[in-house]
């Protein structure tokens, strides 16, 4: 979730500043004169430049970045397919991740292999954490965590029954390494679980801020339901500050971000003590994913309007890219580099909501935004 702040040193005055060291080093010649422009041309990519990263035949999940800015996606379940997660390379190529054992198709279920995960999370320790539902193999939710750099397996957390009943649907999650937690969203029954990994242990919050509101999601003029009954989601997009203070939460189908303090948490206090400290960021469009800044900007992907929104800390919500390849914005991550990156999937076109076929265009689209 990290933003790197490009700091622009204006060039002719770096130009004039070197001018003025030969000058005062020189030892025969007492003056040097430089052709200096009269105009630099300006290199710096303008705020809200949308471009393609890749053109995947895989329908995309949620994304995930690394510190040195490798590209890790899941692969979404509402689509069949027979790959899970993978590393996105160039050229719209990628490799399966961790490799090829833990990929499943209908025939090699397991608890061991991954099944259906979403949510995606890379720590600052390197560490690709997932959160996988489980629907292939009778709502096991399990949390996975690899070594970026190996491939290898460092945890792998059984999700307790009780918590995840059979609405359950773990799908998005972010990490706390500095104090050892992880929140995970539940959209089917909606709330946020808490894992302390220390001591290996979870605990379900839930609050009426975490429902999804009386609002219908209208995309290209349609309502989106499920035969007769409009969509409606509760808990879904999570995100955490730098510090690791504030965890910032919303329904998906809701119009409000919320934060809370993750002391909270850590401090086990009551269900009624973190529901009073839970206070109102800002407006929010009906949205899948976010991803917050070091200075506390909330980029939130727009479902209706095929755009990616940001809500400063002030409050104030706005625009940031509207464009008609934001095809249901799932997910988006800040990069090292000063993008943030988008997994579109078209969601809303799959036989789920169509009542029919799948009208999906291939090829599915991650996208960056400069910001």
């Amino acid at each position: 979730m990290n933003k790197n702040n490009h700091l622009v040193f204006p060039i002719r005055i770096c130009i004039l500043f070197v001018a003025l060291i030969l000058s005062s080093c020189a030892g025969k010649t007492k003056s040097r004169t430089l052709n200096v422009p009269d105009k630099v041309k300006d290199t710096v990519i303008p705020v809200g430049t949308l471009e393609v990263v890749a053109k995947l035949d895989i329908c995309p999940g949620n994304i995930a970045l690394s510190k040195d800015g490798r590209k890790f996606l899941t692969t979404h379940a509402i689509r069949d397919g027979e790959i899970q997660l993978v590393e996105l390379l160039e050229d719209n190529k990628y490799n399966v991740f961790p490799n090829q054992d833990y990929q499943t198709n209908k025939t090699n279920k397991t608890i061991e292999k991954l099944d259906t995960p979403l949510g995606l999370y890379a720590d600052h320790k390197d560490r690709l954490w997932t959160i996988d539902a489980g629907f292939g193999i009778g709502l096991k939710g399990r949390l996975f965590a690899f070594d970026i750099n190996t491939g290898a397996e460092i945890y792998r957390f059984d999700l307790p029954a009780e918590l995840t009943p059979g609405h359950s649907c773990v799908q998005d999650l972010v990490v706390d390494e500095k104090n050892g937690w992880v929140y995970i969203s539940d959209s089917g029954d909606p709330g946020i679980i808490a894992f302390e990994i220390k001591t290996q242990t979870f605990r379900k919050f839930q609050d009426a801020t975490m429902q999804p509101e009386d609002i219908e999601m209208v995309i290209g003029g349609k309502v989106i339901a499920v035969g007769k009954e409009p969509f409606k989601i509760g808990m879904n997009p999570i995100s955490i500050s730098e510090d690791r203070e504030t965890l910032y939460f919303g329904a998906m189908t809701g119009t409000k971000w919320y934060e809370v303090p993750t002391k909270l948490f850590r401090e086990n206090a009551t269900n009624e003590t973190i529901s009073e400290a839970i206070k109102i960021v800002g407006n929010k469009p009906l949205c899948d994913g976010v991803s917050t800044s070091a200075d506390g900007k909330h980029y939130l992907t727009n479902m209706q309007n095929h755009s990616i929104d940001v809500l400063d800390k002030d409050g104030n919500l706005s625009t940031l890219v509207k464009d008609e390849r934001i095809d249901w914005p799932d997910n988006v991550r800040l990069g090292p580099d000063g993008w943030l990156y988008i997994s579109t999937n078209q969601l809303y076109k799959v036989p789920r909501f169509t009542g029919g076929e799948d009208e999906a265009i291939k090829p599915f689209l991650v996208l960056r935004v400069k910001v």
